[in-house]
C-alpha cells in the first residue's frame, strides 16, 4: 500500500531518510518503527512519530530530507536520523551518485540519479516531477503555491540549509550518560541564588545536539590543526596533524616535517580554516588562570576556584561550556560557587538597549561633574541589589550612597578630633560605660549578620545590616556621647566613649570596604596603616566586655526618649539648644531602666538640668515639661 505524501520539494526526494507524522495520528499508527522505499531510488527508510508533524498540513505524513529546512534539522537532530545530503554549497544536486542510491537494489536508482546530477535545485524539482510521471508514482495534479522560504538579505534565490565539515565538543545532547554526569557536576556547585541551578538544568535536560565550536569567521582562536593533501590536492580528514606544542596559528605555521611552500598544494598540507568559537575559548578561564598544563602545583591549589561570578543570561552558554570543559579535562566541577547576578535596567525597568537609546554607560555616571556621585555611590547602588534579581537604574539610591559616604567622612572625623586613636582599639577592659558596652554588644550581633551573609554571597543583606547600624551609631550613640567624649564626665567616661568610638569605627570601615571602598580606604589612612583592603574582614571580633550582660536595646530605648524630648521641643516652638528645666518621661519598664542607666548622657544630650521617669504605659511620653527661660 503506497503512501501518498505531499511535498514542494520533490528534487529532496534522493536525500530523504525518514517519513514522519504525529504520535496521535491514528492513520499512520501502524506505520510506526516500519521501514518504505523511496520512489525512484528504492532507498530504504524508516516511519517514525514527532510532535512537529502536523496531521491536518497535507496527508498528516511528511519526509525527513537532509535538509529541505529547519524542520528537517530539529527531526534529524532529535530522531537522530542519518545524514544524505545532496545539495551543495553552489546550490546543486552533487555531481557524484551517493552512496545510499549506488548501493540500491533498484535496477534504475543510479540513472535516475544521474539525470539529476548537477543541476540546480530549480530545475531538478521540474525534472523529477516529469520523472514521477513517467514513473507512475505522481498522483494527482502538479499545483503552484505560494509560501514562505528564506532568502539572504542581499539575493534573489533561496537559501539552502548544506552540510559542511565542523568541530564539536560533546555535552550530554546525544549521550544519557553524559547528560546525567553534567547534571551532577551541576549539583556540586553552590549556586547563588540557589533557583539558579534549575535554569541550568533545564538548559542540560533538553540539549538534543553536541557543541559546534568550528567557526567560519577571520577574528578569533585558530583551530590548531593541518590535514595532508593527495596527489589531487584533497585533504585527508581522517588523520589530522597535531601540532608539537601550543598554541599555534596554522595559517601562519607549518606542520613538522613541512615547509611552507609545501603549502595548499598536491602532496603537502593545509591549514583547518576555521576559528574556535566564543565560548569554547572563555570556557577555560579556570584552567588559564590557574596555569593549568604549565604549573601544576599552582594548579592544584587553585583549582577548583572558589567563585564564578556572571550574569543569569549566560548561564547555557559561560557557565555551561566551563562546566562541560573541567568535566572532560579534569574531572571535577571548576568552581564551587555560581554567583549570578542579574541585568541593569533603566529607569523604567526596561532592558537597556542601543536601539531603544536608553543605555546608560558607567563610565558617563562616574564623569559627571552634577551631581557628581562619585564611585562609591554607584557601587553602594550596585550593591544593593541582590544576586539573580535585576536591578533600574536609580539616582535614588546614588544619593543615599552620597549621603552615607560623606556621614562616614564626617563621624570619622569627629571621632578622630576628640583624640581617638588606633591604641584604644579593642581596650574593652576600660569600657565602663553601659550606653558604651550596649554599642558594642549590638555591634558583635551586626558583624556576626554580615559574617554570615557575605559568607552566602548576599552581600545586599550584609551592606543593609551595616547600613543599618551605621545610622543608628552615628544618629543616635554619636549624639548621645558627644558630652561625655568632651570630657564632660571625667576621664573614665570620657576613655569608656573614647575606646568605643575607636573600636566600633575600625569594624564599621572594614565591613564598609567592599561597598563605599574609596571612602573607607580614605578614612583608614587618616589613623591607620596599610590599606583597609588587605586587614581581615571582621568575624569571631571580642567586642563584649567580660562578664557584660548588658541589653544591645539600651541605645535605642534611650535614643527614642531623647527623640521625644527634641519633638516636643519643636512642637514648643523652641530652640534645640533651650535647656530644659525638668522632665518627667514616662515609659515601660525596660525602658525606664535603659533611660537610668545613661542618664547622664540623655541629660547632656537633651540640655536637661532635672529629669523623672516614671514607668507607665507602652510608650515613650512627655508627661511634663518645662524649659528654663531664655533672657
Amino acid at each position: 500500500e503506497p503512501i501518498i505524501i505531499l511535498t514542494s520539494r520533490p528534487e529532496l526526494i534522493p536525500a530523504v531518510v525518514a517519513l514522519v507524522a504525529h504520535p496521535d495520528d491514528e492513520r499512520y499508527a501502524s506505520l510506526f518503527g516500519t521501514n518504505v522505499v523511496s520512489p525512484l531510488f528504492g532507498v530504504s527508510v524508516e516511519v517514525r512519530a514527532h510532535e512537529l508533524a502536523k496531521s491536518d498540513k497535507g496527508t498528516g505524513i511528511a519526509m525527513v530530507c537532509t535538509f529541505g529546512d529547519l524542520t528537517d534539522v530539529t527531526w534529524w537532530r532529535e530522531l537522530d536520523l542519518p545524514t544524505r545530503a545532496v545539495i551543495n554549497r553552489g546550490g546543486r544536486l552533487n555531481l557524484e551518485v551517493p552512496e545510499w542510491i549506488a548501493e540500491s537494489p533498484k535496477a534504475d536508482a543510479k540513472a535516475n540519479y544521474e539525470a539529476l546530477a548537477g543541476k540546480t535545485t530549480f530545475t531538478a524539482r521540474k525534472d523529477i516531477a516529469q520523472m514521477l510521471v513517467d514513473s507512475g508514482d505522481l498522483i494527482g495534479e502538479i499545483e503552484p503555491i505560494t509560501h514562505p522560504v528564506p532568502f539572504y538579505e542581499k539575493g534573489d534565490k533561496p537559501l539552502e540549509v548544506v552540510t559542511s565539515r565542523q568541530w564539536y565538543i560533546r555535552n550530554g545532547g546525544r549521550s544519557a550518560e553524559l547528560r546525567d554526569a553534567l547534571i551532577a557536576r551541576g549539583r556540586e556547585i553552590e549556586w547563588h541564588p540557589a533557583y539558579m541551578r534549575s535554569r541550568y538544568e533545564n538548559w542540560v535536560e533538553n540539549l538534543h545536539g553536541d557543541w559546534l565550536v568550528s567557526r567560519q569567521r577571520f577574528f578569533g582562536v585558530p583551530i590548531p590543526l593541518w590535514y595532508r593533501l593527495d596527489a589531487d590536492g584533497q585533504p585527508d580528514y581522517e588523520n589530522p596533524i597535531v601540532p608539537e606544542s601550543l598554541p599555534c596559528d596554522p595559517i601562519a605555521e607549518a606542520p613538522a616535517g613541512f615547509t611552507d611552500d609545501q603549502r595548499d598544494v598536491p602532496g603537502g598540507f593545509t591549514a583547518d580554516p576555521d576559528v574556535l568559537d566564543t565560548w569554547a575559548t572563555s570556557s577555560l578561564t579556570p584552567q588559564l588562570l590557574g596555569g593549568w598544563s604549565r604549573d601544576e602545583e599552582f594548579f592544584d591549589k587553585v583549582f577548583p576556584f572558589d567563585l564564578r561570578p556572571q550574569g543569569h543570561d549566560i548561564i547555557r552558554t559561560w557557565l555551561f561550556s566551563t562546566v562541560v570543559r573541567a568535566n572532560s579535562l579534569n574531572n571535577a566541577a571548576p568552581w564551587k560557587h555560581a554567583g549570578l547576578s542579574g541585568w541593569i535596567l533603566d529607569p523604567d525597568r526596561k532592558k537597556m538597549s542601543k536601539s531603544k537609546g536608553n543605555v546608560v554607560v558607567p563610565s558617563d555616571i562616574l564623569g559627571e561633574a552634577k551631581p557628581g556621585f562619585g564611585p562609591d555611590a554607584v557601587r553602594y547602588w550596585a550593591a544593593s541589589a541582590k544576586l539573580g534579581a535585576d536591578t533600574a537604574y536609580d539616582v535614588t539610591q546614588m544619593q543615599i550612597g552620597r549621603r552615607l559616604a560623606m556621614k562616614l567622612l564626617n563621624a570619622s572625623k569627629f571621632a578622630l578630633a576628640q583624640g581617638v586613636h588606633a591604641g584604644l582599639i579593642g581596650q574593652l577592659g576600660a569600657v565602663t560605660h553601659d550606653l558604651d558596652r550596649a554599642l558594642l554588644a549590638k555591634l558583635a550581633d551586626v558583624v556576626e549578620q554580615a559574617g554570615t551573609h557575605m559568607a552566602a554571597y548576599d552581600y545586599a543583606h550584609a551592606l543593609r545590616v551595616t547600613e543599618s547600624f551605621f545610622w543608628e551609631f552615628t544618629d543616635d550613640y554619636v549624639e548621645l556621647v558627644k558630652d561625655r567624649s568632651y570630657g564632660g564626665s571625667g576621664t573614665d567616661d570620657q576613655v569608656s566613649a573614647h575606646v568605643t568610638l575607636a573600636t566600633a569605627l575600625d569594624v564599621l570601615l572594614r565591613l564598609f570596604a567592599p561597598f563605599t571602598p574609596f571612602v573607607t580606604e580614605e578614612v583608614w589612612s587618616w589613623w591607620r596603616t596599610g590599606s583597609v583592603h588587605r586587614a581581615q574582614w571582621p568575624a569571631d571580633e571580642a567586642l563584649s566586655h567580660p562578664g557584660s550582660s548588658v541589653d544591645p536595646e539600651l541605645l535605642a530605648s534611650v535614643a527614642a526618649a531623647l527623640t521625644e524630648i527634641r519633638r516636643t521641643k519643636t512642637e514648643a516652638k523652641v530652640s534645640q539648644k533651650t535647656e530644659v528645666a525638668s522632665v518627667t518621661i514616662q515609659a515601660p519598664a525596660s525602658v525606664v531602666s535603659a533611660i537610668k542607666a545613661a542618664e547622664g548622657d540623655l541629660t547632656a544630650a537633651g540640655r536637661i538640668k532635672s529629669l523623672v521617669t516614671e514607668e507607665a504605659g507602652e510608650e515613650i511620653t512627655i508627661a511634663d515639661i518645662s524649659f528654663v527661660e531664655q533672657d
